[in-house]
C-alpha cells in the first residue's frame, strides 16, 4: 500500500512517476515549467526528488500530461502527501548538505544497509566520545559550539532512532583494518569504541568484518554505503561520503557495481567471529 511508504521513500517514487508521465506525455521539462507557470528550477528539483510537491499541483500536473486513470492520480496524489510529512529529521533540513540529509531519509526507511569503511567509524556506531573527537578532526577550526553540538546530537539521535526500531535494518560493516587501528581522539576513545563495536557485533544488532592487512584485495572505489529497501519498494541506493564529496547515487550500473565491490569485499575478509577477535585484540594493545 502507497500508506506504507515513508515520505523519502514516497517522494523518491513520485518523482520517478512524474517523469515517466512527462516523457509519455512527449513533454520536456522546459514546456510543463511553461504550461504550470512555474520556474524551470522548481521542476527540475521536483523530478529530481529534491523537494516535495503539493497535492494541488500533483493534479494539476498529472492533468496537464493527460494522466486520467483515477486510481493512478489518487495513487500519486497520495504518495505527495506522504512525501509532505515532517519527520524528526525535518529540523536539520537547513543545517545540513542535500545529499546527507537526503541520506538520512533513506537510511531511516531501509532494510539493509551495507558499508565499507577505509577510513573511521559509520556515524551509526560512533560512541560520543568518538564522534566529538572526529568532529574536532574534520572541522579543527569550528567555532561554533552550537554546531558542534548539533552535529554530534544528530549522530546519536540517528542511533537511537535506527537501532532502537521495532524492526532495526539489517546492517553489515566491512572495515579495512587500517581504520581500526587510527587513533582518533586518542588510545583511550579508540579503544571504547572498538568495545561498543564489539558489543553491538555480539547482541546481534551489526554484522562486522574485518578486511586485515594481508588481503590482495583492491577496491578503487573507496568507502560507500549501500542502502536497500524491503520488498522492493524502492531501487537500491549508495551514498558516497568524503571530504568535498557527498552524493547519493542510484544509477543501476553503479549500485551494481558497488554491490559486486561489497561481495567481493565480505569474502576476503575475515569471518564474523574472527573479526571480532581482531577488534578485541586491537583494543587491547590500545589498554594502558
Amino acid at each position: 500500500m502507497t500508506t506504507a511508504y515513508g515520505p523519502t521513500v514516497g517522494r523518491r517514487k513520485l518523482r520517478s512517476a512524474i517523469r515517466r508521465a512527462r516523457e509519455a506525455a512527449g513533454f520536456t521539462q522546459e514546456q510543463a515549467a511553461l504550461a504550470m507557470d512555474w520556474s524551470l528550477s522548481k521542476l527540475i528539483r521536483i523530478e529530481a526528488g529534491y523537494v516535495s510537491i503539493s497535492t494541488n499541483d500533483v493534479k494539476a500536473l498529472l492533468n496537464y500530461y493527460q494522466v486520467r486513470d483515477p486510481a493512478q492520480v489518487a495513487e500519486l496524489v497520495q504518495l505527495a502527501r506522504v512525501s509532505r510529512q515532517r519527520t524528526w529529521w525535518s529540523q536539520y533540513r537547513d543545517a545540513l548538505p542535500p545529499a546527507y540529509y537526503s541520506y538520512i531519509g533513506l537510511e531511516a526507511e531501509s532494510s539493509e544497509l551495507y558499508f565499507y569503511q577505509s577510513v573511521g567509524m559509520p556515524g551509526l556506531l560512533q560512541t560520543q566520545a568518538y564522534a566529538q573527537a572526529v568532529l574536532k578532526t574534520a572541522i579543527p577550526k569550528l567555532d561554533d559550539p552550537d554546531e558542534a553540538q548539533t552535529s554530534v546530537a544528530l549522530r546519536l539521535r540517528r542511533q537511537q532512532e535506527m537501532l532502537g526500531r521495532p524492526d532495526p535494518p539489517n546492517i553489515v560493516v566491512v572495515f579495512d583494518e587500517a581504520a581500526l587501528h587510527r587513533q582518533t581522539g586518542g588510545p583511550a576513545v579508540i579503544r571504547e569504541q572498538l568495545l561498543h563495536l564489539v558489543g553491538l557485533a555480539e547482541s546481534g544488532r551489526i554484522t562486522v568484518q574485518v578486511l586485515p592487512f594481508t588481503s590482495t584485495v583492491y577496491t578503487p572505489l573507496g568507502q560507500f554505503v549501500i542502502v536497500r529497501f524491503a520488498g522492493g519498494e524502492d531501487a537500491d541506493v549508495v551514498y558516497l561520503e568524503s571530504t568535498g564529496l557527498e552524493d547519493v547515487l542510484d544509477d543501476p550500473d553503479a549500485v551494481t557495481a558497488h554491490l559486486r565491490t561489497f561481495t567481493g569485499l565480505r569474502e576476503a575478509a575475515l569471518s564474523p567471529a574472527e573479526s571480532l577477535r581482531r577488534i578485541s585484540e586491537i583494543a587491547a594493545d590500545f589498554a594502558g
